[in-house]
């Protein structure tokens, strides 16, 4: 993304160089470092966050959901208020007031305190991304965009390595409040920073009418969208008359949304984009991928705590593998986007996903550490694949002029699905431990003969009666709550084999469009 932002032509400034390009080069990746981070520190501190605010651990992953959809609303926002209020301007805004809500963050004193001030760090981080890339790609010489795209893909995949592993040492050593006070500095420094190297380069401001329907429609259909994720698993879903409402207030406020946008002269999201090829298979490619690998984020490092007995720290050290292979691919792919079919590329990352979801899949409780993070490690074979190949598919009919809109309402979709993964794969897993948990009950009677075997050993150890009743019953949800993980991985496989065959519908060139602008 350039000054191409720009709905009227305006004079280019020289691109930046020596020091002042390399500083703000860390400025930027820096701030996007923190907001990508924050999608991901909390996952290994859910239980101990709702530990220490008295709540379940379903109720914890609210701390996630609700950040991912606030942010979703804010990214398709992020053209027209780049273009309104100045590209510099948001950015610097964006990172002052997400360093404020961080900070409030750490103060919160119960869930639902915590829940909306979260809320509040998702909307005000929603253009960090997007403006930070516009940012840097404006400020770089034309033949050097490759290295700030290929920065980009970096920091892109060592924030979600970061996040599980700082997050987890961060509970065990400190408290989880420190997840967010560590913004505080990281933040001052990038806002400071671009402020000094920025000045006197602001984008031009163009006055736009606000799509006020269109924007009270996405807000409500959005908001309701968050409640009925955030509180379904509390309120037994659709056996709930609040989450009901939700869902139809949500469903009926998107699909007004819809036709509204397409006739709006300046709709606040701009959803011709989805009549290009490229752009509606790649969006709903990466909206079901992220569905599965945010799935088995959510639930990998949940099970290894709940059941394995892991600490935030080692659950994020199981987790993080997925980056190390990732790093090393990502410049490579990066500098040779051009002379591949992507779509083969994608489609091995799928493949891989598939095969890794698969491997998890037959996961037990007696697996090593080392057994744990294998299939993690071979997945990020796929993950640069799954930022930068589909991405640049996605984007690849998409206009420069046009990057803003387009790269937010991908953005926009991709966080959405993320969000529902959070709070739909850890009902459908505790929904599969409640079967398995019948299931293996119904071995527990007198006539069978494991039964009896077990017994026999509990009372030589001195266990019997409620004692051997209850002791059993944990071993059973222990291995419940294992095979519904396993099945949950199943069906994330099972995603990523529909999704080979569906990125091919997508039709080449690709171009280099979408490397010059898109992450």
């Amino acid at each position: 993304m350039s000054a191409d932002l720009q709905p009227a032509p305006a004079p280019e400034l020289p691109p930046l160089s020596g020091t002042p390009l390399f500083l703000l080069t860390i400025a930027i990746s820096l701030a996007t470092f923190m907001e990508i981070l924050d999608m991901t520190i909390v996952n290994v501190s859910v239980p101990a966050i709702s530990g220490s605010l008295g709540v379940s651990t379903t109720e914890g992953t609210w701390t996630v959901s609700s950040y991912q959809l606030a942010s979703a609303v804010m990214q398709p926002l992020t053209g027209w208020i780049g273009r309104r209020f100045g590209e510099v301007r948001t950015f610097i805004a964006s990172i002052v007031l997400f360093m404020v809500f961080s900070a409030l963050c750490g103060f919160a004193t119960s869930m639902p305190m915590l829940v909306v001030f979260r809320l509040m760090q998702g909307l005000v981080s929603g253009p960090i991304m997007a403006l930070g890339q516009a940012l840097l790609l404006r400020n770089y010489p034309i033949k050097k965009r490759g290295v700030a795209l290929g920065t980009w893909g970096m920091v892109v995949i060592v924030a979600p390595i970061f996040g599980p592993i700082l997050g987890g040492l961060i509970t065990d050593h400190l408290t989880w409040p420190w997840l967010f006070y560590i913004n505080i500095p990281v933040g001052l420094f990038a806002a400071a920073m671009i402020a000094s190297i920025l000045k006197g380069r602001e984008s031009k401001r163009v006055k736009l009418p606000i799509d006020a329907v269109g924007l009270g429609l996405l807000v409500i259909g959005v908001g309701s969208l968050q409640y009925m994720l955030d509180n379904g698993n509390e309120l037994d879903w659709f056996g709930s008359p609040i989450i009901i409402a939700a869902a139809v207030v949500s469903t009926v406020s998107l699909v007004f949304l819809v036709p509204w946008e397409l006739k709006d002269k300046h709709p606040i999201v701009d959803l011709h984009f989805f009549q290009r090829r490229n752009f509606r298979v790649g969006t709903a490619c990466v909206a079901v991928a992220y569905f599965a690998f945010m799935g088995s984020n959510i639930i990998f490092p949940l099970w290894l705590q709940t059941n394995l007995g892991y600490t935030a720290t080692l659950a994020g050290l199981a987790v993080a593998p997925v980056g190390i292979l990732a790093l090393v691919i990502a410049p490579i792919l990066g500098k040779n986007m051009h002379r591949i079919d992507l779509r083969i590329v994608v489609s091995g990352a799928f493949f891989v996903f598939m095969c890794t979801m698969y491997w998890m899949a037959q996961l037990n409780q007696s697996a090593t550490f080392l057994q744990l993070a294998a299939p993690r490690f071979w997945q990020g074979l796929g993950v640069t694949a799954f930022f930068l190949a589909l991405n640049q598919i996605t984007l690849s009919s998409v206009k420069p002029d046009e990057l803003a809109s387009a790269t937010g309402i991908s953005s926009f979709f991709r966080t959405i699905s993320g969000s529902i993964a959070t709070a739909v794969s850890v009902w459908l897993w505790n929904r599969r431990a409640d079967f398995h948990h019948t299931v293996l009950g119904e071995h527990i009677r007198s006539s069978a003969y494991g039964w009896s075997q077990l017994q026999a050993k509990l009372q030589s150890l001195n266990i019997s009666g409620d004692r051997a009743l209850q002791y059993v019953d944990q071993v059973l949800t222990q291995q419940a709550l294992t095979l519904g993980a396993n099945d949950m991985f199943y069906l994330f496989s099972i995603l990523f084999v529909f999704l080979i065959p569906a990125v091919w519908l997508a039709k080449p060139p690709f171009g280099s469009r979408g490397a010059e602008g898109a992450h």
